[in-house]
Parts: C-alpha cells; structure tokens; sequence
C-alpha cells in the first residue's frame, strides 16, 4: 500500500463515514425531492417495524420535525397517533422536546397527525398536572404555543381541538396552589378556553398574533413518486 493510500485511509475513520451518513440521511429528511421523500418514508417504515423503546425514542421524536405526511404516515402505520408514544415513560427531556417542536409550527403548517402524537404525549404526561408539571415546568409561552393551533371553525369535537382544551383545562387545575407563577399560567389557560368558546371574542386578544399567523403544509410538500404499501 503506498503512502497516499495510507493517509486516504487514515483520513476516513469510521467516525468520518458515520458524519457523512448522518448529512446524507439528513438531506433525504428535508424531502426536497420526490426521491428524497422515498427515502425517507421507507426509513421510517423501517423503524415503526423495529419498534420504539426507552433506548431510541429520541430518534422517533426527532422525525416529527419532517414536514411531509407521506413520511408521518409511514411512521405510525395504523396507530392512533395520540397512542404513539404511550410506551415512553415521560421525562424531562421528552416533554422539552414536545414543546420544543411547538415554537415551529404554525396554525395550519403542521399535519394534523404529526400534532396529535405530540398532544397525546402532553395529555398522558399532565393527566395529574401536579405530577406533569414536576417533570417540566410548563410557561406561558408554552402555552401559547399550543393555544394557537385551536381552531373555531372546526368546533370542539375536532381531535385537535378537543386534545389542546383537556390540556389546557388540566393546567387550569394547578389554580390555588399559592404560587404565583402557577397562577397565572392557570388563569391564562382558562381565558384561552373562554376566548375560544366565545364567538364573540377573537384568539388574538388572548395569544400574541403573531403565533397566529397561517400557513398550509401541503403548500411545500413534496409528493413521492411511489408509495409503500404494508
């Protein structure tokens, strides 16, 4: 072996190759391309058949950051989304991630479903508020950001709807605690609530409107070319 060859192979450790995958994995999730997006729905066929545990949930968690349906469906199959993480007891770092992904998405810019797995989290993890709120202090601007995906027109049996006000109604009931801060975060719960039963009010006059502002995710969506089938 020459001495070049030597140093080619000195300079890819596995460690290189490992960071290289990672980027090319990295451009397949942005699903730019029709490829791409193949690419990455079967990947994420692959893992919904491997299974999630305590030791890869962050994985799984991390996919959801996909703007591509074709990609989240593939991820849950048939699941109820709202179940999909129900075999992950809830830690710190899963609830900071969940409202983490909240501060992106915009009312509308989100597939529905991708919404609904990061809900049932929240709503298995603050069933008990007191307990919830232990493992990760909710703010307002959490709440916020959860508020500003209800949506009136499509009433409170909508899953969605009906996910974010149990949510919301839960928190509420850390009201008498004596803290201050908690509060406020429950009095703020509440007048979301109010404001979102009442016809006459609008949600900007209780969330910040510029959390309200719209979009659509099928705008961006890049449509693969072929589609697995189980």
């Amino acid at each position: 072996m020459t001495e070049q060859a030597e140093n080619l192979q000195d300079e890819w450790s596995t460690e290189s190759v490992h960071r290289v995958e990672g980027l090319v994995m990295r451009n397949a999730f942005a699903c730019r391309t029709p490829e791409a997006t193949e690419t990455a729905v079967a990947y994420t066929r692959f893992l919904r058949l491997a299974k999630m545990t305590n030791a890869n949930y962050p994985l799984y968690l991390s996919l959801l950051e996909i703007d591509n349906h074709y990609v989240i469906d593939s991820l849950i199959g048939e699941e109820d989304p709202f179940v999909f993480f129900t075999s992950i007891q809830p830690t710190r770092h899963l609830l900071r991630e969940c409202f983490r992904l909240w501060t992106f998405w915009h009312p509308g810019g989100i597939y529905p479903k991708t919404i609904s797995i990061v809900l049932g989290v929240l709503q298995a993890a603050y069933s008990n508020a007191g307990d919830g709120n232990s493992i990760y202090g909710v703010s307002i601007n959490d709440i916020n950001n959860i508020g500003k995906h209800l949506n009136k027109d499509t009433g409170q049996s909508d899953p969605v709807n009906s996910a974010i006000l149990d949510i919301l109604d839960r928190i509420n009931q850390l009201e008498g605690t004596g803290d201050e801060e908690m509060e406020e975060l429950s009095r703020h719960c509440a007048n979301i609530r109010t404001y979102y039963f009442d016809r006459r009010r609008k949600m900007e006059d209780v969330i910040p409107q510029v959390l309200l502002v719209k979009s659509d995710y099928l705008v961006k969506e890049v449509v693969p070319n072929f589609v697995f089938e189980d």
